[in-house]
C-alpha cells in the first residue's frame, strides 16, 4: 500500500503532477491518495523529500529455488509444420539459458513428429522433451496443460517460455495456476538480472502507457509468453548436437473431455500480415476508409500486404486480422510504410522489429518519427501517388 508521512509532506505538488493516473491530490498543503492508485510508484519517485512510502508485503519462500534448474520453450507444432515463434523462443532461450550457464530445453507435444525434435536442436535447444502420442494429434487443453505440467514438476526447470499464440494463451495460464508460478504474458523484452539471475520481464502496462519490469522472486518456474515476431531466431545449424528425451506419461494425463471433430479455416486465418516481407499501413491519418484503396495501389505496386492501427480498426474501416499492435498483430517486416499514424506506444510495440521503417505525415512533430528510419512530412493523398508513379516506372525499366 501508498503510505504519506503526514510529517514530512511539504505541499509541494511534485507527485500529483508525477501521477499518470490523477490519483494524487493535494489538499490543505498534504498528499491525499484517491481510489484510482495502482501502486505503479512514479510519486514515490519523484517525492524529494521521501514523504511517500510504497509497502510491499514479502511472499514466503516455500521451495528451494536452486533446485529448480534450466530454461525452457514450449514448441509450438500442428499439422507438420513448426510454429515460427518456437524457433524466436529458442533464440533468446538460448541467450538467457547461456548467461544462467545451464541447459536450454525444448518440450515438443505431438504425434508423428518425424525430425522435428532434430530441427529445434539446430535452432539452439541442448535437450528435446518429446511426448508422442495420438491423445496429442490435435490441440486440446486439458492434455496439454496437464502434460505439460507433469513434465515441469519432474524436471523441474527455472524458467518456462511459451509463444503468446491461440495455443499458448488457451492452456499456459492453467500451467502456472496449478504450479502456483507466476506468469507474465506478451513480454516485450527478457532478461538475467546481475547477483540472483532472475528473470526479467518486460511487458506494457496500464494499456501500453508505461513498460513494467516483473520479477518472479519466491516461485518456481518463471513463466512468460512472447508474442510471435519480438524476438529473432537463431540461424539454424544442422550441425548442432543435442539430446531427444522420450517421455511417457502417466496414461490418465492424456485422458481428454473433448472429442475432436473437424477444422475449418476461418477468413481471419487466410489475412496472415505476420508473413509479409513489406507492409504498407494505414491510420486515422488517412480520414477515411477510401484512404485504403491509394494504400492498397501502394502495396500492390511493392508486391506488400496492408495492415493498419487500431483507431482506423475500431472505426471499421479495414476487418481486425490487419491491425498491427499490442492489441493486433506483432510484425517484423523488411519493410514498415506507416501512413497517416500518430505512432501511439501501442502500435509501436507491435512494429518496431521491423527493418526499416518509413513513416509519412503532416505533423512533423507526431510520435511516429521517433522511430522511423526515414520520415516524409505532408499530405500523404499528394506523396503517395508520386511514390506510385516513380515505382511504376522503375517497374517498367526494369
Amino acid at each position: 500500500m501508498l503510505k504519506i508521512n503526514e510529517e514530512v509532506c511539504i505541499g509541494c505538488a511534485i507527485c500529483e503532477d508525477s501521477c499518470p493516473f490523477g490519483a494524487i491530490k493535494v489538499v490543505d498543503g498534504l498528499a491525499k491518495v484517491g481510489d484510482t492508485c495502482t501502486l505503479c510508484g512514479a510519486c514515490v519517485e519523484s517525492c524529494s523529500v521521501e514523504a511517500l512510502v510504497l509497502e510491499v508485503a514479502k511472499r514466503e519462500v516455500r521451495d528451494d529455488l536452486s533446485t529448480w534448474k534450466g530454461v525452457w520453450v514450449f514448441c509450438e507444432y500442428r499439422r507438420g509444420e513448426l510454429a515460427s515463434v518456437s524457433s524466436e523462443l529458442l533464440g533468446i532461450g538460448r541467450k538467457l539459458a547461456d548467461q544462467r550457464q545451464v541447459q536450454l530445453g525444448a518440450v515438443l507435444l505431438g504425434h508423428d513428429l518425424g525430425e522435428t525434435a532434430s530441427l529445434l536442436i539446430g535452432h539452439g535447444a541442448d535437450r528435446v522433451y518429446v511426448v508422442d502420442d495420438p491423445a496429442l494429434q490435435e490441440f486440446r487443453e486439458d492434455c496439454y496443460a496437464r502434460v505439460t505440467t507433469f513434465l515441469i514438476r519432474e524436471y523441474r526447470p527455472e524458467i518456462v517460455l511459451a509463444g503468446a499464440t491461440a495455443i499458448g494463451r488457451s492452456f499456459i495460464p492453467g500451467v502456472a495456476t496449478a504450479l502456483n508460478a507466476g506468469l507474465t504474458a506478451d513480454c516485450t523484452k527478457l532478461e538475467i538480472r546481475a547477483g540472483d539471475g532472475a528473470l526479467l520481464q518486460t511487458r506494457p502496462a496500464f494499456g501500453g502507457n508505461i513498460m513494467a519490469t516483473i520479477v518472479c522472486e519466491s516461485s518456481r518456474p518463471q513463466m512468460a509468453t512472447v508474442r510471435p515476431k519480438v524476438m529473432k531466431a537463431l540461424e539454424f545449424d544442422a550441425s548442432r548436437k543435442g539430446e531427444v528425451v522420450a517421455v511417457n506419461p502417466p496414461a490418465d494425463l492424456l485422458q481428454s473431455r473433448v472429442r475432436f471433430v473437424e477444422s475449418v479455416v476461418g477468413e481471419a486465418s487466410k489475412v496472415n500480415i505476420q508473413d509479409a516481407d513489406i507492409l504498407v499501413s494505414g491510420g486515422r491519418g488517412l480520414e477515411t476508409a477510401k484512404g485504403f484503396e491509394l494504400l492498397r495501389q501502394l502495396a500492390d505496386v511493392l508486391g506488400a500486404k496492408v495492415s493498419a492501427s487500431r483507431a482506423v480498426v475500431d472505426a471499421g474501416w479495414i476487418p481486425y486480422p490487419h491491425q498491427v499492435g499490442q492489441t493486433g498483430k506483432t510484425v517484423a517486416p523488411k519493410l514498415y510504410i506507416a501512413c497517416g499514424i500518430s505512432g501511439a506506444i501501442q502500435h509501436v510495440a507491435g512494429m518496431q522489429s521491423a527493418e526499416i521503417i518509413v513513416a509519412i505525415n503532416r505533423d512533423a512533430n507526431a510520435s511516429i518519427f521517433n522511430v522511423a528510419d526515414y520520415g516524409i512530412v505532408g499530405d500523404l493523398y499528394e506523396i503517395i501517388p508520386k511514390l506510385i508513379v516513380k515505382l511504376e516506372g522503375r517497374r517498367h525499366e526494369s
